[in-house]
């Protein structure tokens, strides 16, 4: 969440700068008592305060440049594929990406966007399986916006292309923990 409040104090953020003193107040109060264990309360009253005070614009933007679970420590790996793969077809690189990095596949749309069912293994889902307690945001939209800003992480590295965020529909969730979220991607370049 620092280098997310780094990102909100940039000028051309598009964050006003009357709800800093907001983000910099939780993240002082956790500096003050410590992040020993704090980690995951630190993070639902960030998100919750993103989800009160800015606009689902503003998130996505900071989410598109700041997602969760980059795991970046494969985009030595995803720079090569985009290379290897570059003048190959988007449709057929979607395919490629899934069963080289065992991962998930986007659908690609007539409408020059990218649909993604999501289920991830960690946060949310793992605990909802186990039965053990998570104290997300009031909503999960915080939450899964930031998940969505990974992913798109994870396919600009790999696909060689530009995205941003459309959609994040996350309401199936909240009836059924087993129902994936759905993200959209907008392809800009």
């Amino acid at each position: 969440m620092i280098t997310m409040l780094k990102t909100m104090k940039k000028k051309n953020s598009g964050i006003p700068e009357n709800v800093l003193p907001i983000f910099e107040n939780i993240i002082n109060k956790y500096h003050e008592i410590g992040f020993n264990g704090n980690g995951n309360e630190l993070n639902a009253e960030f998100c919750q305060a993103m989800d009160e005070h800015l606009t689902k614009e503003q998130r996505y933007k900071l989410y598109e440049t700041n997602g969760g679970c980059n795991g970046t420590g494969y985009d030595k790996a995803r720079k090569a594929f985009a290379a290897e793969h570059a003048n190959m077809p988007l449709a057929e690189r979607l395919e490629l990406f899934s069963t080289t990095f065992n991962r998930w596949k986007p659908t690609l749309n007539d409408d020059n966007t990218l649909t993604l069912h999501f289920k991830c293994s960690h946060g949310y889902y793992k605990r909802a399986r186990e039965g053990k307690p998570f104290t997300p945001p009031s909503t999960l939209q915080s939450y899964f916006e930031s998940c969505a800003g990974g992913r798109l992480y994870e396919l600009q590295k790999a696909l060689g292309i530009k995205l941003k965020i459309k959609t994040v529909d996350i309401s199936p969730l909240e009836l059924n923990p087993e129902n994936p979220v759905i993200f959209t991607f907008e392809i800009v370049g």
